[in-house]
C-alpha cells in the first residue's frame, strides 16, 4: 500500500493527539488534508458527494496512520479497538456509516482483518471545528 503520510497535525486547542493509558493509546480526533497539506472544508449532503465524504474519510484515516506512524509505532499496534466518526452534514443526509467507511475500509487494508476491524459509531452533527466535514478519533491496544 503506497501512503503519503504527513506530519502529526498540531492540536487546535489545549489537548494532545495522542494519550496512554495502560495499554491503550486514545487519539484525538482527526480531520482531513488535501494533497497541498491544506485542512479540507465544507458540509457533506451540500459542498461533497457521499463519494466525496467517503474520501473525505479515508484521508482522515491517512491523518490517524500518520499520528500512530509519528507519535506511537506500528509495532506497537496489537489492534483497532474502536472508532468514533463525526460527519458534518445536512438534516437530510442520513448516510453517515458509509462515510465513515472510508476510514474503517483503510484500516482493514493497511492492518489486515484481524487488526484492523473495530467497533465503532458514526454520527452527523451540525458543524465541526473549523468546518471540516469528517472528524474521526480512535482507540488502539498496543502490545
Amino acid at each position: 500500500m503506497h501512503i503519503q503520510f504527513i506530519d502529526t497535525p498540531k492540536p487546535i486547542g489545549n489537548f494532545a493527539n495522542v494519550r496512554f493509558s495502560g495499554k491503550y493509546a486514545y487519539i484525538s480526533g482527526q480531520g482531513a488534508f488535501d494533497d497541498g497539506g491544506k485542512l479540507i472544508t465544507g458540509k457533506v449532503g451540500k459542498d461533497f458527494s457521499l463519494e466525496e465524504a467517503y474520501d473525505a474519510a479515508r484521508r482522515v484515516g491517512v491523518t490517524i496512520l500518520s499520528v500512530i506512524k509519528n507519535d506511537i509505532g506500528f509495532e506497537k499496534v496489537h489492534k483497532v479497538v474502536k472508532i468514533l466518526g463525526l460527519v458534518n452534514c445536512t438534516e437530510d443526509f442520513l448516510l453517515h456509516p458509509k462515510v465513515i467507511n472510508g476510514c474503517s475500509d483503510l484500516f482493514v487494508e493497511y492492518f489486515g482483518e484481524e487488526k484492523g476491524t473495530h467497533a465503532r459509531s458514526a454520527m452527523g452533527v451540525y458543524v465541526l471545528p473549523n468546518n471540516i466535514p469528517v472528524e474521526i478519533e480512535a482507540i488502539l491496544e498496543l502490545v
